[in-house]
């Protein structure tokens, strides 16, 4: 995919003048299911996640299909090369105030701003064309770049998760986060 084919026609909803050069974010499309894959399978990517090793492009394929009005999946691209991943899905109910979030950067690309590009994105659609009041994620708490971002972002630690996950041979605790819209 070169970059004028990622370009054309998308325009940010949320001030873009801090984003790295050259990223665009877009929603994702059924022809980001090699990229996503590569994505997932990456070690420090997969480490914030619950993903297992070696991730089926089968399975990529059909999460990716599996669309509704009610989420929100985006990719960012840099250089003709898809860097992140990052999306939330609505509550139900009576929680459809609320949304569950979760994000990721190419291990290759972390610390450049992606994660901040794409997170305010999913924040102003969020606030301003969703009317979510509550955006919420869990994260695991040695992972220190990604808790420091959601707090720059708004974000406040609720509360511990001990033992949340095993993750190469131990357990991990994880901080639930949320940011509320005031």
């Amino acid at each position: 995919m070169s970059t004028s084919d990622t370009t054309a026609g998308f325009i940010p909803v949320s001030k873009a003048d801090n984003w790295p050069e050259g990223l665009v974010i877009r929603a994702e499309r059924p022809e980001d299911v090699d990229g996503l894959t590569v994505l997932q399978g990456l070690p420090r990517f997969r480490a914030g996640t619950l993903r297992l090793p070696y991730p089926r492009r089968k399975d990529v394929e059909t999460r990716l299909s599996q669309s509704s009005p009610d989420k929100v999946s985006l990719v960012g691209i840099l250089g003709g090369n898809l860097v992140a991943a990052a999306g939330f899905a609505r509550s139900a109910g009576r929680r459809g105030h609320a949304a569950s979030l979760g994000m990721g950067v190419h291990d290759d690309y972390s610390g450049r701003g992606i994660g901040q590009a794409m997170l305010g994105e999913l924040i102003e659609i969020a606030d301003n064309w969703m009317n979510i009041h509550r955006l919420e994620l869990t994260v695991f708490a040695d992972n220190e770049p990604a808790v420091r971002l959601y707090q720059k972002l708004g974000f406040e630690i609720e509360g511990t998760h001990k033992d949340f996950a095993f993750r190469s041979g131990s357990f991990v605790d994880a901080y639930a986060m949320a940011r509320l819209r005031v």
